[in-house]
């Protein structure tokens, strides 16, 4: 849906003249060098797997592309484009099935019926994943 000039220069709060300036400026080097920044920084987020935060990509601008850009405008440039550094542990078998302890019997033999209180005392054991 097109809008008509006045419009858009109310909703704006300018002149028309103001509005056909900016029209004839084009972008803007803020807006530009912005741009070419978020290139850099995406093509290094998705070149490392997704994995690099706003630090190692500022250090990796630096060190590989010689481009200095701020830590705090690579955070907003990420923050910006939702690229969010996803981390990924290893996984690590806590349980040791060859352990040489000695296995409790299963006196009850799953009866918990019993004749007064406190004559069986049972627990478990749950593991979360």
């Amino acid at each position: 849906m097109k809008f008509p000039v006045e419009k858009k220069c109310k909703v704006l709060k300018a002149s028309k003249s103001d509005y056909y300036n900016w029209l004839k400026q084009g972008l803007s080097k803020r807006w530009l060098d912005n741009q070419k920044a978020t290139a850099l920084i995406k093509a290094i987020f998705e070149d490392n797997f997704e994995s690099y935060g706003a630090p190692r990509i500022q250090v990796e601008l630096e060190q590989i592309y010689q481009e200095y850009i701020s830590g705090p405008i690579v955070v907003k440039i990420m923050r910006a484009n939702f690229l969010y550094a996803r981390r990924t542990r290893k996984f690590k078998i806590t349980t040791d099935s060859n352990d040489k302890y000695v296995i409790a019997p299963n006196i009850l033999n799953q009866n918990f019926k019993v004749s007064r209180i406190n004559q069986v005392l049972v627990s478990d054991i749950s593991y979360e994943q």
